[in-house]
């Protein structure tokens, strides 16, 4: 730590001890230790972000877009993989720690009421970025939407929605409609919204509640292949690599670009960012001109990353549901060496849908090993050899390690199934100091 931030050591540690309480929605608490402190979150120019999956992405998408574009950028995401501060960025960085100790002492030490982990970070987050005045705030949405804390934001220039699957259905509700209307709660009268492909149940559930507020006009991804009807951006692939993608909004010329993140789903993630994009344009023209320039300077560690350690191939990837396990075994169709040239590092969390992500993912590798991510109750080793056949190491560091040595000359070792694993294992790889693990 540096000697600007002597407290810092202290107000993590008290910070990760509020993790224990777990989630407990709803914006009163938030909204109270945010008027304590002058309401740092009041008039700041926002963009706000739910979804299932490929939410982090856009975020990050559109916050590169607004930076290349010369825009002053805050962005909020959750959770991260190695250190807290990750969650804090300020025109590209991650906070620094004379600055995340300010905030953080705010939120914990000057509110009237003791908040959630995540509802400390998130005052810390509007804190952080008055204090840097930032021309632009990208917020993503811990979980659900209208009982998240980040929605105590009352006019977004712009709300997105990126998917809707079946993921956390104890807490949203157990069929898509719950689920849409929860993310729907983001959505907020006059501000337009940009939504991701939907199944046909989640998109009337948030157009009823659009019309029901009567939220700004909507426009929506189409679905691959379709595109052209009124309010629909169609996406496509390009033509000039495996990660070039076509864009076409309604009103808007038609561009080319080369993508940052790796994967045929971020195509899709493209068509949000660049219809929230065209919604700052209003307000920034500049930002328009900066939608290639700032799509191909993406950059979201952790999904499809690769790392070359010990002369192999490591993936990372953070799929931790269905959905997730399904776009990444999309890739490794296209993109990956084959089945036998793949090593799967395989873990999840208990309450994650972790039996049919392995079905989904077991094929893709000959090999496969299974271990115990640090953080709350993970699937037992023994229930994923029945699902998949296996070798149950446990550590993740180890197993890791272990597929390293065995990789065959062009092979891959893939790790997927839990954020919490990716986060410990790129830690490792890459020499990162993490901050302790939190279930949040």
């Amino acid at each position: 730590m540096t000697l600007a931030a002597p407290r810092l050591p202290a107000l993590l540690e008290a910070l990760g001890q509020r993790a224990p309480r777990g989630m407990e929605l709803g914006l009163g608490r938030v909204r109270e230790a945010l008027s304590a402190l002058g309401d740092p979150h009041e008039g700041l120019p926002a963009v706000h972000v739910a979804g299932t999956n490929g939410k982090g992405s856009v975020c990050a998408m559109v916050e590169s877009i607004a930076r290349e574009a010369g825009l002053r950028t805050g962005l909020y995401t959750s959770p991260h993989l190695s250190r807290f501060a990750e969650r804090i960025r300020v025109g590209g960085e991650m906070i620094g720690d004379a600055a995340l100790e300010r905030a953080l002492a705010a939120a914990l030490e000057r509110v009237p009421s003791p908040l959630t982990f995540f509802e400390a970070l998130t005052v810390a987050a509007f804190v952080a970025f008055r204090e840097a005045d930032v021309d632009l705030a990208i917020l993503e949405v811990g979980l659900g939407g209208r009982l998240d804390a980040t929605n105590v934001i009352s006019a977004p220039l712009c709300t997105a929605i990126t998917s809707i699957a079946l993921d956390h259905q104890a807490v949203l509700g157990p069929t898509l409609a719950d689920i849409a209307r929860e993310k729907a709660g983001i959505l907020k009268p006059g501000a337009p919204a940009v939504l991701g492909p939907l199944d046909p149940e989640a998109d009337a559930a948030i157009e009823a509640a659009a019309q029901a507020i009567g939220a700004g006009p909507r426009l929506r991804v189409a679905p691959a292949g379709r595109g052209g009807r009124a309010g629909e951006i169609a996406v496509g692939r390009g033509g000039r690599g495996a990660g070039a993608a076509r864009v076409a909004v309604p009103g808007r010329r038609e561009i080319e670009v080369e993508l940052g993140l790796r994967g045929a789903h971020q195509a899709e993630n493209a068509g949000v960012a660049c219809g929230v994009a065209w919604q700052l344009a209003g307000r920034w023209p500049e930002v328009e001109r900066a939608l290639a320039g700032g799509l191909a300077a993406a950059r979201w560690p952790g999904r499809l990353e690769r790392i070359d350690a010990g002369g192999a191939h490591v993936l990372l990837d953070c799929a931790h549901n269905p959905h997730g396990a399904q776009a990444l075994a999309a890739w490794l169709d296209e993109e990956g060496p084959g089945a036998a040239l793949t090593t799967l590092v395989f873990g999840a969390m208990a309450d994650k849908g972790w039996g049919e992500m392995l079905q989904v993912l077991a094929p893709h590798a000959l090999r496969r090993f299974y271990v115990t991510p640090k953080g709350r109750a993970a699937a037992p080793l023994d229930a994923l050899r029945e699902v998949a056949p296996g070798e149950a190491i446990g550590d993740p560091r180890a197993a890791v390690a272990r597929a390293i040595e065995a990789a065959a000359p062009g092979g891959l070792v893939v790790v997927a199934g839990s954020i919490y694993l990716v986060g410990e294992v790129r830690s490792a790889l890459l020499g990162i100091v993490a901050d302790p693990v939190v279930t949040l």
